[in-house]
C-alpha cells in the first residue's frame, strides 16, 4: 500500500484500547455506506456517514497521543481502516455510476503493486514513515468523493466540478505518492544488503 503502517515511536501490545474500538467503529461505517448507497440511494445518509468516519479518523490518533495509547495494533488497523474505507468507497461509486472505473484502477494497481513489492523484498511492512504527500493525498480523496455524493443529492452542478478537482488532485498526488515509496522501498532493500564492500549485493 501506498501508506505505511506507521505510528508511535515505541507502541504497545495493547488490544483492547479506546483508539482501537474507535477504529473498528470506523469499519463497521464502511458496510453501513455501500448499504446506504447502493440499496437505499440515500446520498444524503452516505455523506454523513463518510463525514462521521472522517471525524473518528481524526479522533482516534487524538485519543491516542492523549491517552498514550499507542498500540502495534492500532498502527496497522488505522491506515488500513483509511485504504479499506476509501477503496470500497469508490468501488461504490463506480458501481452507482457516479465515478468512471478507470479512476477505480489507478487508485487499485499502484497499491498493488507496492503491496506485492513490499511483500517480496520484506515479508511485510517496509516500516517506512507515511509522507505528507500521502496524508495529504488521502485527504483530498476522501473531501471528493463525499462531495460527489453530496453533488448527486443536491443536483449541483458547482459542486459536482469541486468535488473534482479534489478528487483530479488526489489522484494525481496518488501516481507521485506511488512513484516515492516505490524508489524508498527499493532504496531501503538495497541498503539492509549492502555487502562491506559497499556494493549492492541484490537487485
Amino acid at each position: 500500500m501506498t501508506d505505511t503502517f506507521q505510528g508511535h515511536d515505541a507502541p504497545s501490545n495493547a488490544i483492547f484500547t479506546i483508539p482501537n474500538v474507535i477504529t473498528i467503529v470506523r469499519f463497521l461505517g464502511t458496510p453501513l455506506f455501500v448499504w446506504l448507497v447502493l440499496a437505499k440511494g440515500e446520498y444524503g445518509w452516505g455523506v454523513f456517514v463518510l463525514a462521521m468516519m472522517g471525524c473518528t479518523d481524526w479522533i482516534d490518533g487524538f485519543v491516542a497521543r492523549k491517552l498514550n495509547q499507542t498500540s502495534q495494533l492500532g498502527r496497522i488497523m488505522d491506515p488500513l481502516a483509511d485504504r479499506v474505507a476509501l477503496v470500497a468507497v469508490v468501488i461504490t461509486l463506480v458501481i452507482a455510476g457516479l465515478l468512471p472505473l478507470w479512476l477505480l484502477l489507478l487508485l487499485l494497481i499502484p497499491d498493488v503493486v507496492l503491496l506485492a513489492v513490499t511483500l517480496y523484498f520484506f515479508r511485510g511492512d517496509a516500516g517506512l514513515k507515511v509522507t505528507l504527500l500521502g496524508k495529504t493525498r488521502t485527504a483530498a480523496l476522501m473531501v471528493g468523493t463525499p462531495m460527489l455524493l453530496l453533488a448527486k443529492a443536491l443536483d449541483s452542478g458547482f459542486t459536482e466540478v469541486l468535488a473534482w478537482v479534489f478528487l483530479g488532485a488526489g489522484m494525481v498526488m496518488h501516481v507521485i505518492a506511488f512513484t516515492q515509496y516505490f524508489i524508498r522501498v527499493r532504496a531501503k532493500h538495497r541498503a539492509l544488503h549492502l555487502p562491506a564492500n559497499g556494493k549492492a549485493g541484490l537487485p
